[in-house]
């Protein structure tokens, strides 16, 4: 019975905080080295992406990124960009973004890395599928501050904690959508790729995959977004960047750095939505440039040259310059 008044069973009360905490000490005992190497190639990978970013002249990046969203989308949102990155400048927060942009860059980027395989799993077998997806439910769910504490535990206080905490939480869409991209791919075009003779990897890699890549790509969109969601909580743990600087504005009280570091943040997201999406579809300068379509080749077994071959010379009055030709 539920003592009236209290939220337990009377004197009971499951040591669920216990076990944690003993699990957790045991990771940090007998598995600190594996986790100091970790800690190691993420510091590494931030380090020389703040590098890239943040050494150049802020023209010499604003071009670039100028330059690539003229390229994907065309000259209105190549003028946003212009004008977004260049409000960061006049607001004195470019620093502070190049360093958000960096760590958004590397976490976006891992758990685009572990997410899409995933996802390709869980879409070959069902059994993954139904493994995986109540890990995913419980790493969109649960508050990034719960597992943000043995996270500090083990990588202690600085960018890791952030990045680790960024990719738990972004990459869950990523897994989801390729998932449902590749589960989406008509049962017939995989039939006939494999009537064919194709492998399973090659059914994947040239009929799921591109069929599926307004999905993936849909993934690959939400990971960026979630992860520039995060940059508050990173900042908090030590991470630097506009993160660092909107907890200083609220412990400070501080509306006007609050409104420059929030209003940042702001015109990198949309910036790399605009960015992810344009690439991610099937139409605009992105695609018109680096998607141009290929006369499909078709790869037939033996069995099937022969079976067509056979039925075009049996149809009346058909010349060899009406014979489909087939790629063996």
């Amino acid at each position: 019975m539920i003592t009236p008044g209290t939220n337990s069973f009377g004197d009971f009360h499951l040591p669920l905080g216990t076990w944690v905490a003993a699990i957790v000490d045991w990771i940090t005992t007998y598995l600190s080295g594996f986790f100091d190497v970790v800690r190691y190639v993420f510091t590494w990978m931030d380090a020389w992406m703040e590098y890239f970013l943040s050494t150049p002249p802020f023209g010499v990046i604003v071009a670039i990124l100028v330059v690539l969203a003229f390229v994907a989308k065309g000259w209105k949102l190549a003028l946003g960009a212009a004008v977004g990155l260049l409000f960061i400048v006049s607001v004195g927060q470019w620093t502070n973004a190049m360093d958000t942009l960096a760590l958004v860059v590397v976490a976006a980027g891992l758990a685009v890395v572990f997410s899409i395989p995933l996802g390709i799993w869980a879409a070959r077998s069902d059994a993954a599928s139904r493994i995986i997806r109540p890990v995913l439910d419980f790493m969109q769910t649960t508050p990034a501050f719960v597992y943000l504490i043995p996270a500090l535990l083990l990588f202690r206080v600085g960018v890791v904690p952030g990045i680790v905490a960024t990719i738990v939480f972004a990459m869950a869409p990523g897994v989801r959508l390729t998932e449902l991209g590749i589960r989406g791919v008509p049962g017939e075009v995989v039939e006939a790729g494999a009537a064919f003779g194709s492998s399973p990897w090659r059914i994947l890699r040239q009929i799921q995959l591109p069929l599926a890549k307004a999905s993936i790509m849909a993934g690959v969109n939400q990971v960026i977004m979630l992860s520039l969601s995060m940059v508050v909580i990173a900042g908090m743990v030590g991470a630097g960047g506009l993160g660092e600087q909107i907890v200083a504005s609220l412990n400070r009280i501080d509306v006007g750095l609050g409104a420059e570091a929030g209003l940042s943040v702001v015109v990198l997201a949309i910036l790399l939505d605009r960015l992810t999406a344009a690439l991610g579809g099937d139409s605009g300068r992105a695609s018109r440039l680096f998607g141009r379509k290929r006369k499909p080749t078709v790869t037939a077994t033996p069995n099937a040259v022969t079976a067509q071959t056979a039925a075009t010379a049996e149809v009346p009055g058909t010349t060899p310059a009406d014979r489909q030709t087939v790629d063996a």
